[in-house]
């Protein structure tokens, strides 16, 4: 109980002789180094938000412009045209103040409004080139004279050495896309899933909604975004996140790999000393922002940094009818769950991060601990893994009060969860039963040994390997995935391991153990608890996951295809879906609209007339040169369609957004009801892999397999891809074992195969395609 002790700061008892007082001073210094900490992080934020509220200017660029007036005002000119002499004759006159010096305050409060103007019309002309998006439509290698000027003036006005939110204040918003054009570009992506009557009545539902209640919805969307930043991303956090009142695990978290052929270390404690020390470098570097900008990749267009915000210190909390985000500004320590217990670890000690060696050391008393759990805590996380009512009814009965209050406290408050796992994974890098449980792991580990809610859980395995599971509603993957990929650099390129795979370093001795939590469970709670892990457990048991690395060819073969990497493989899946199934489906590709203020993701309709075109084409053994030419016809179609969500002309958030506002009106569509349930039953997303972390060309084997998510749709496929550098392509397949017509491993063999078949068809020397007559599927007929 030392470290109860320590948390009180004085103690006292009266007595016949007096009052006995008994002050800690390790308390004390704590309090002390605490409030120092608090205070500097404070000065830090003030610091940066000067420097990023006056950017693309710098502040010393304001004593540029002070000297630069009085140098020509000391020539006798009047660079302000009379402004300055207005000022001086407002000026508040003092006894004390002389006339030279009233001119020179004059002449300094012009200057510094003069500089004030100057910002805004840099940031105002930087906002306008950053809202010019046409060069995204220009063809690849040929770039015209208007988007050379464009890229210079970009260069120019935005200024050196830009903070992480630098650019926050000078991204355009995005903009809602006219009716006419998301009805008809929603009716081509659904006229090759629909035969000619139903299609025709879709027609007729589109053209009632356009002329008539579509124009009203659309007035009060154009209002809100107005007056708000972005007119979807609040709307899509709430009602598709956070009001959903189904377990998050497995429908909506996600999932991160470690390195597929390297362990740096078989040592968990250590594995877990060195990332966990990594990611409060990444924190500190985050809280500073001292993080680059991230931009699209290879050139100066800069990205919103708003979801970065959330990454720490963020968790859901669970309601009756919606979640909410909890956001603290600071936290000093970690939650960690092993062996049914869960225990408090601070990272800090006298004011310094932990040393990777003394972080080892800590997590090994964890692991050392013999102590068993309490009644009802071993499997406490179901809760965040079952229903979110049942959770917020357990959480405002069972946990809103006393010893359970300041437990369930410590753990939401934490910086991050960290689950130390008793068991081993990813074992064998090649095998694809040992991927496909090692994603199974991550997804949704034994149902109770992960916090669910918090913003992201490290999981950490008994070999030494490591995962990460993400919660969605705060930010999308690419935010987790940048945090996941410099922890994996730094914690093997910089910090390292000794001979005996320990880390490097010393240990403070006086340093305290961790915390044990405390908690008090009734057995109705315990009741509570094993009815959320039968739901969390039957839908963990229904997942379906398979894992495989495509290593005979990559990004670098299909480039000298000349066709977009990122078509070839949604081509490649309309093609594998198709021979599996029998038919086309509604495709979800994930998009980014971060060039956007708040931007977050749109849907890329990646099944189109132009794919489903070229499929048929080739099953039904079509000439190698028809099959080429629709082949780029579709590939053309789909970064078409890609460049048009990238840059707000997506319509499956306009048409989200629509319904949202006719639910407040009270209104029903029955174009958006139709619309909108439509179900996605090819799920898919391109893994961002931040290859700059990485020497892959030098150490090839240190290459992460990517990460993952659940099925979308209950008789449908979930899939994940991922370019590893040159060579490797990575795909993360999902499916439901309750759907008898989906299979995980036969759709990745399928994937496999239309690989093979498209870089067969594309292959530059290739002058014929045959394909065997026992290969064609017998469901070519429903096409």
């Amino acid at each position: 109980m030392a470290e109860a002790h320590q948390a009180v700061a004085f103690q006292f008892t009266v007595t016949r002789e007096g009052i006995d007082l008994r002050l800690s001073h390790q308390a004390f210094t704590e309090i002390y180094l605490s409030g120092v900490r608090s205070w500097k992080k404070r000065i830090i934020g003030l610091k940066n938000s000067v420097v990023t509220g006056v950017y693309p200017a710098s502040p010393s660029s304001w004593l540029f412009v002070v000297i630069a007036i009085l140098a020509t005002m000391y020539t006798r000119s009047d660079p302000s045209m009379g402004l300055i002499a207005k000022i001086q004759e407002n000026l508040p006159v003092s006894q004390s103040m002389s006339n030279q010096c009233q001119t020179l305050v004059s002449a300094v409060l012009f200057s510094t409004m003069l500089w004030l103007l100057l910002i805004f019309t840099m940031r105002m002309c930087l906002k306008q080139l950053l809202s010019y998006h046409r060069w995204m439509f220009e063809k690849h290698g040929k770039m015209s004279n208007t988007t050379k000027v464009w890229v210079a003036l970009v260069r120019i006005f935005s200024g050196r050495k830009p903070l992480l939110y630098s650019y926050q204040g000078s991204l355009p918003n995005l903009p809602v896309p006219a009716i006419k054009d998301t009805v008809k570009r929603h009716l081509e992506s659904v006229r090759p899933l629909m035969d000619d009557t139903e299609y025709e009545r879709m027609t007729k539902l589109a053209s009632d909604f356009e002329s008539s209640l579509g124009n009203r919805l659309q007035w009060y969307l154009k209002l809100k975004a107005l007056w708000s930043t972005n007119y979807v991303s609040d709307w899509w956090e709430e009602y598709v996140y956070l009001r959903g009142r189904s377990p998050i695990m497995v429908n909506s978290n996600y999932y991160g790999m470690d390195f597929m052929y390297v362990t740096p270390t078989p040592i968990q404690a250590a594995r877990a000393g060195n990332s966990l020390h990594a990611h409060f470098l990444y924190r500190r570097k985050l809280n500073k922002e001292e993080l680059r900008p991230t931009r699209i990749p290879g050139t100066v267009i800069p990205l919103c940094s708003a979801q970065c915000e959330r990454l720490f210190n963020t968790t859901r909390i669970p309601g009756e009818e919606t979640d909410t985000l909890q956001h603290w500004q600071d936290s000093d320590y970690i939650a960690v769950y092993h062996s049914g217990r869960y225990f408090r670890l601070r990272m800090y000690q006298a004011g310094r991060l932990l040393s990777p060696r003394e972080i080892e050391t800590q997590i090994q008393r964890i692991l050392d601990d013999p102590s068993p759990p309490s009644t009802g805590e071993a499997k406490l996380g179901a809760l965040t893994a079952g229903d979110r009512i049942p959770w917020a009814e357990a959480r405002t009965k069972y946990f809103s009060s006393g010893v359970n209050k300041r437990s369930l406290d410590c753990i939401e408050k934490a910086a991050f969860f960290v689950s130390l796992d008793e068991e081993e994974q990813g074992v064998i890098a090649d095998d694809p039963a040992s991927l496909d449980a090692y994603a199974k792991s991550l997804l949704h580990g034994k149902c109770y040994d992960r916090w669910f809610d918090k913003s992201f859980t490290v999981i950490y395995y008994k070999n030494g390997k490591m995962g990460v599971n993400g919660e969605h509603s705060w930010a999308d993957a690419p935010v987790l995935s940048h945090l996941w990929q410099q922890t994996l650099s730094t914690d093997c390129f910089q910090l390292g391991y000794n001979a005996e795979g320990h880390c490097k370093g010393e240990v403070d001795s006086s340093l305290p153990p961790p915390q044990k939590l405390s908690w008090e469970i009734p057995p109705e709670c315990e009741e509570q608890i094993s009815q959320s892990l039968a739901v969390a457990q039957a839908l963990a048991d229904d997942v379906d996951i398979h894992v495989f690395a495509n290593q005979e060819f990559g990004k670098g073969r299909i480039k000298k295809c000349r066709v977009s990497p990122d078509a070839f493989i949604q081509m490649a899946l309309q093609l594998a879906y198709c021979r599996d199934q029998g038919r086309f489906c509604l495709t979800y590709e994930a998009c980014m609209t971060r060039l956007f203020k708040e931007g977050r993701t749109e849907t890329v309709r990646s099944c189109s007339n132009e794919s489903s075109a070229f499929v048929r084409a080739l099953e039904n053994g079509e000439p190698v040169h028809v099959c080429r030419r629709l082949f780029q016809e579709a590939s053309e179609k789909h970064q078409n369609l890609y460049r048009l969500a990238m840059t707000g002309g997506g319509i499956d958030r306009h048409l989200f957004c629509l319904y949202v506002v006719s639910k407040y009106l009270g209104v029903e569509s029955p174009f958006l009801k139709e619309v909108l349930s439509e179900p996605w039953r090819l799920s898919t997303s391109q893994s961002p892999m931040h290859v700059e972390m990485f020497d892959i060309v030098n150490h090839p084997e240190y290459v992460s397999c990517g990460g993952g998510f659940g099925p979308v749709a209950d008789d449908g496929y979930g899939v994940s891809y991922s370019f590893m550098g040159e060579n490797i392509l990575n795909f993360h397949i999902s499916c439901k074992h309750s759907c008898p017509e989906t299979d995980a491993h036969k759709f990745g063999d399928q994937i496999r195969k239309a690989l093979q078949d498209l870089l067969q068809l594309l292959s530059p020397s290739r002058t014929e395609f045959h394909r065997a007559e026992g290969n064609r599927p017998e469901v070519k007929k429903y096409l």
